[in-house]
Formats: C-alpha cells, structure tokens, sequence
C-alpha cells in the first residue's frame, strides 16, 4: 500500500511531462508536413551531379 503514495505522483508527473513534451514539439511545427518526408524518399533521383563529383579533385572513371 505505501508503494502506491510513491507511485501514483510519479505516474503523474509522467504523464505531465509526457503531454509537455507532445505540445512543444505541436508549438514547434514537428507535426506540420507528415507526408512530405515520406515522398521524397520515393522520387528517383539517379542524375549524377557534375559539382559534387569533381569537389574532391579526383576523377573516377
């Protein structure tokens, strides 16, 4: 029985931070574009880019 005066204020501040955590992340803009991230891993970007490749000074060929 003493074990629930420990916990259920620990469970408490648990959940209050857990629900802080939530909003601030809604405050700043975490949950804006959900899709976004998830298309853009699908698009087929095979084009070899002549600045990044040359950037090091060596030519694979």
């Amino acid at each position: 029985m003493e074990a629930l005066y420990l916990l259920i204020p620990l469970s408490v501040v648990v959940v209050f931070a857990a629900l802080w955590v939530f909003f601030r992340a809604m405050d700043t803009g975490q949950f804006d574009d959900l899709e976004g991230p998830a298309m853009r891993i699908l698009q087929d970007d095979d084009a070899i880019h002549s600045d990044t490749d040359q950037s090091d000074g060596h030519n694979q060929k």
